[in-house]
């Protein structure tokens, strides 16, 4: 696996390259949908793969170590052979769902000791065993298992969580080492920089993965409350010191002028639930700004769903109709309003690309990003 550097925007830090992996190119900037379970919500993979083009697909140690485990994983040949998805699969190590359990965790220098979400039963995550069960899992990119601190968070709280996210990423990079793939396909492990949203911190984060030397790093931490002005500092103050032949992948993140402004940083690859999450919800993201598809102004509205949109459900289905879908509590506008959303968000990536690759990204965001904001009414 290696990633080969195309070009940089002049005007900005904005980059268009190439991931390499044993199942295909990943064209960057990308977003990657979410696929928690090993599936993304209301989507089939083929859709993804042939209406909306997503050249790779997310997944969560977690989830699929709880359910449905590695055991069935192994005995299907690993994920990509289990969902059907035959191009590269991320997994996220599980260290924010692990945060996010606030309640029912421990964090010790050994690992995390937690209770499962699903029937309370306890369960250890080591940065051994958080190794050995994404090369189960079959994943082509492994995260580190790392410590996501809320926001805002004391230095202290802050210094020696870092630190602990180093120390494991020690671990990690041990266990990969003695292991091998299970499924014959190339496996690389993405270290993390945390550090939370103190510069100081950041920066030391950032050194000592860079000199990691792994194939991408990845920055954690960042949107999870803070604000955006102080996420995109950290990310670009994180992009300035990471590896620049080596891809830089920003988790979690966001909303499309989220992803714009990072792009303008340098952040290479990004993934976020928001697309899914909310299209569920009603909210649908298109260039002209975003729309609430529930409201009563939509009720007679038999335009097309997005004039503009590039996925067939664009086109196909009218204002009206997708809003009769969601009052009347049919499951078929949550997949439509899904469709639409991660096709805009990947079509929104392709689009960048272009721009960077024609040195024209600047001037484009600048004029695209007042208008995805602007909240359409009527």
């Amino acid at each position: 696996m290696h990633f080969e550097l195309h070009t940089t925007d002049p005007q900005s830090k904005a980059r268009a390259g190439t991931l390499h992996t044993d199942h295909g190119p990943i064209p960057t900037p990308v977003f990657m949908p979410v696929g928690t379970l090993g599936a993304t919500k209301a989507v089939h993979p083929r859709e993804l793969r042939n209406d909306i083009g997503a050249p790779i697909m997310l997944s969560n140690t977690y989830h699929l170590y709880l359910r449905p485990g590695t055991e069935v994983l192994e005995h299907a040949g690993g994920l990509h052979k289990f969902n059907g998805w035959d191009r590269p699969i991320l997994t996220d190590s599980g260290g924010f769902q692990v945060h996010s359990l606030s309640d029912i965790r421990k964090i010790t220098e050994e690992g995390v000791k937690f209770q499962s979400h699903i029937d309370g039963s306890r369960h250890l995550f080591t940065p051994e065993n958080v190794m050995d069960t994404q090369r189960s899992i079959g994943a082509d990119i492994c995260m580190a298992f790392d410590e996501c601190t809320p926001w805002p968070c004391e230095l202290k709280y802050a210094t020696d969580s870092m630190h602990r996210t180093h120390r494991w990423l020690d671990r990690c990079i041990a266990r990969f080492k003695e292991t091998e793939p299970k499924y014959g396909h190339e496996q690389v492990l993405f270290p993390i920089v945390q550090g939370s949203t103190i510069p100081e911190l950041r920066k030391q984060s950032a050194t000592y993965i860079a000199e990691k030397g792994a194939v991408g790093n990845a920055i954690g931490g960042l949107s999870v409350g803070e604000p955006e002005e102080e996420m995109y500092a950290m990310a670009e103050l994180c992009c300035d010191i990471l590896p620049k032949d080596r891809p830089r992948y920003l988790m979690g993140v966001g909303t499309p002028w989220n992803l714009l402004e990072n792009m303008a940083v340098g952040i290479d690859m990004f993934d976020c639930v928001m697309p899914t999450r909310n299209g569920r919800n009603g909210m649908l993201f298109t260039r002209q700004g975003v729309v609430n598809i529930k409201n009563r102004t939509w009720a007679d509205d038999h335009s097309p769903l997005d004039p503009d949109g590039t996925c067939w459900v664009d086109q196909a289905y009218s204002r009206a109709f997708v809003r009769h879908l969601f009052v009347t509590n049919e499951v078929l506008g949550q997949q439509i309003a899904s469709l639409h959303n991660l096709g805009f968000y990947v079509s929104l990536m392709n689009e960048a690309r272009q721009q960077i690759l024609g040195g024209t990204f600047s001037a484009w965001k600048a004029r695209l990003l007042p208008q995805l904001k602007q909240r359409i009414s009527a």
